[in-house]
């Protein structure tokens, strides 16, 4: 088992684990839980608005530079998802590093997306299908809590009792990180993370693993209970 960052070589037949907790996996999981049917991953805004153009009755959500386009349904927003009403509603997503890394894996054994808030249910799904096939955790961003969330579910699949005491340390010393990041940019292009950071944090309230089906330019995840 390796913990790697997105633009690492990942070989085929691996169990990949795409991990993006502030916020894109965090966003999708919360979409799941207040009724989204599935959501479509795109690598990037403009192909999240090309397959929106195909698909028009399809929500539209994601981010570039953290804040939300002008023409998306929603940001990259857990706060957003949790006071929407989604129920059966079909979703888009773009952001700069979760989807766009989840869509690099062309031939894996199995594909999941993981924030804190799903690590326990993609744990049980990898050991109740994949127990026995090498995993690769692939941390999409470089900032403290994709990699805390990595070693958290490195140590569950290992048989492991880590503590999630920890595993919020890492996501709130990573949302420091961005915090710091956003200080230096114009007070327009600044993201106020504070109304997501309680989502980003709440380990295991999604009893789903997100699994994915890989399309031809596109990645689309499903919720499976765990």
């Amino acid at each position: 088992m390796s913990i790697v960052g997105m633009d690492a070589e990942v070989p085929a037949g691996t169990v990949v684990i795409v991990i993006d907790v502030i916020r894109a996996f965090t966003t999708a999981a919360v979409a799941f839980e207040r009724g989204a049917t599935d959501i479509v991953c795109a690598a990037s805004v403009e192909a999240g608005r090309d397959l929106r153009r195909l698909h028009p009755d399809r929500l539209l959500i994601g981010e570039t530079g953290g804040l939300k386009p002008a023409d998306f349904d929603f940001g990259n927003s857990p706060f957003e998802m949790s006071t929407a009403r989604l129920d059966g509603r079909r979703f888009i997503q773009a952001t700069s590093n979760g989807t766009r890394g989840l869509v690099r894996h062309p031939s894996p054994a199995a594909l999941l997306a993981v924030s804190a808030r799903n690590v326990g249910a993609t744990a049980r799904w990898i050991g109740k299908h994949h127990a026995m096939t090498p995993c690769m955790l692939v941390c999409t961003g470089e900032t403290a809590e994709d990699r805390a969330c990595a070693t958290y579910l490195d140590d569950l699949l290992r048989g492991a009792e880590p503590r999630r005491e920890d595993l919020i340390a890492g996501i709130m010393d990573g949302a420091a990180e961005h915090a710091r990041g956003y200080a230096r940019q114009p007070a327009a292009e600044r993201v106020d993370l504070s109304r997501d950071l309680p989502f980003c944090c709440d380990v295991d309230r999604s009893a789903f693993a997100m699994v994915g089906e890989i399309r031809q330019d596109h990645v689309v995840l499903a919720r499976v209970p765990c």
